[in-house]
Order: C-alpha cells, then sequence, then structure tokens
C-alpha cells in the first residue's frame, strides 16, 4: 500500500477497517514508521476522538486511514472521507469484521469503493463462515497461510477446571493468589460481566482495570497506561477489546468464561506466551 501510494496525490488512496480504536492507533503507528521515509503518511480516525479535530487532521489530505467502521461511516456521510480514489482495502482482525456486528458496515463501505481497486484480509484465524464472505468483496482471491490454523504455542500452559457457576468468582481468586501474576488478563464474555468481576475484585483488594466497548479512549488509555506500567496487574477484558492490544508481558490469561469459538480461544491465550516466553 505504501509503495503504491503516490505522494502529489492529494486523496486518500489506501484504507484499512479495524475493529477497534486501539488497533486503529496501532496499524497508524507503523504504517507511519514504514511510510516515514517516502512521505506517505496516515491517520487514525476512530470513535471516541474529537470529530471536529479529525476532520482537521484529515484537512491535511493524507494518503491512507485506518479507520473503525462506525467513525469511518460517520466521516462518509459529512463528506470529510472520499473513498473514490482508493485502490487498496485492508480488512484486519477477518474474522472479528466480518461477524454479523459488522458485516452491514463493511458491505457500506466498500460499496462506495471502486471495484478495480485490491482488497485483502488479515486475520490470525479464517472460519469457514469468513472464507465464504470473502468472495463477497473480493475477486477470484488467493489465500495464504503463515500458520497451521488453530495452532497453540507450546510454551504456554493450559490447564482447565470443571465447576459450578456459583464457584467461578472464589476459584479465580484462589488462583490470582495462588499464582501471584505480574500481569494477567481475565476474559469474560460480556460487557456487564467484565463490570462485575472488574468491581468484585477491586472490593477484595486486588489491583484491577477493566477494558471492554463502552469505555471512551481516554478511560481506555488510562486503564492500559496502568496495566503497563504494573500499578494494576488484573486486567478484565472483552474478546472485542483485548484485540489489537500490545501487551509483551502478560504472564497468565484466565478464561471466566467459556470463548464461543475455538478462534476466540487462540486469540485469548495468544496474549502470553509471547516472544518464545514461557505463559
Amino acid at each position: 500500500m505504501i509503495e503504491r501510494a503516490a505522494t502529489d496525490s492529494n486523496q486518500i488512496q489506501g484504507l484499512v477497517v479495524v475493529p477497534t480504536r486501539e488497533l486503529a492507533i496501532q496499524a497508524a503507528e507503523e504504517l507511519n514508521k514504514m511510510g516515514e521515509f517516502q512521505r506517505i503518511r496516515t491517520l487514525p480516525i476512530y470513535g471516541g476522538q474529537n470529530m471536529i479535530h479529525q476532520i482537521k487532521l484529515l484537512k491535511k489530505r493524507p494518503q491512507t486511514v485506518v479507520g473503525t467502521p462506525g467513525r469511518l461511516m460517520d466521516h462518509m456521510r459529512r463528506r470529510t472521507v472520499r473513498l473514490q480514489d482508493i485502490s487498496m482495502v485492508v480488512l484486519d482482525e477477518a474474522d472479528e469484521m466480518l461477524n454479523m456486528q459488522f458485516i452491514e458496515d463493511i458491505k457500506y463501505i466498500l460499496s462506495n469503493i471502486p471495484e478495480n481497486r485490491q482488497t485483502m484480509l488479515f486475520s490470525a484465524s479464517i472460519t469457514g463462515a469468513v472464507e465464504n464472505m470473502s468472495h463477497h468483496f473480493m475477486k477470484n482471491p488467493a489465500m495464504i497461510r503463515a500458520t497451521p490454523r488453530n495452532i497453540t504455542v507450546p510454551s504456554t500452559e493450559q490447564h482447565y477446571i470443571e465447576l459450578p457457576e456459583r464457584r467461578k468468582f472464589d476459584v479465580l481468586c484462589n488462583f490470582l493468589d495462588l499464582h501471584s501474576p505480574e500481569a494477567a488478563i481475565v476474559f469474560a464474555r460480556t460487557k456487564k460481566r467484565v463490570d462485575e468481576i472488574n468491581e468484585a475484585l477491586a472490593r477484595r483488594g486486588y489491583a484491577t482495570g477493566a477494558i471492554h466497548g463502552d469505555l471512551n479512549q481516554s478511560q481506555r488509555n488510562t486503564v492500559m497506561c496502568q496495566f503497563r506500567s504494573g500499578s494494576i496487574d488484573v486486567l478484565v477484558a472483552t474478546d472485542v477489546a483485548a484485540r489489537g492490544l500490545d501487551l509483551e508481558e502478560v504472564t497468565h490469561v484466565y478464561d471466566y468464561d467459556i470463548p464461543q469459538d475455538p478462534e476466540s480461544y487462540v486469540h485469548r491465550i495468544g496474549r502470553t506466551g509471547r516472544a518464545a516466553a514461557k505463559g
């Protein structure tokens, strides 16, 4: 995308669509690093950031944009983002982008982009449903697999325990006491559940923070800074909120709720045992 972008154009030429604000920021940072010496600028646009501020930055004519679906559509309707000159589109975390939560948004966005574009999907796992859906957006797509499907990291030790729902919280606290994790993520299925677990852990004296889709960007940044600095050592999160988090030092992952599919399980445990570390 960077190699093909023209610095003398005032139009957006490349678009990356991502499911979360954190991933938008992270992807834009990487693209700006890669495009620095070619003078290719990338702008992240996402909900939670001031709209007027984003419009001012868009007037500086970035060559590529990384955006979350909701905010991207807001700009399209305001005509502050025009997609008629885009030659390449990337859907990142495709398994999340093409589920029922985002599918209509993606259809709307792609319907406003020229058909002669190149479309690419990136995902740690490609389900059959995603593969079938991809044919609606791509012409004769090629599948490239970098790793075997559903691979789990050998250095990550995995255990499970069967118990009644009413005992879950006490057992989680017992594990936190027993393991004394330096940095742990507790995964729950819903935003309400994340808040309940976080508040209950805090009442018991654990240094915790919660992250889910209802938090604004300032709240998310505060929690992530606290987690990275070690002032909190337990992060309670939903699957979607944890996508794109760039965390290297997570020692433990606890699945408080069983994930809905094997791919989500792989994403969850992939938060630990990174860079050849044990998890």
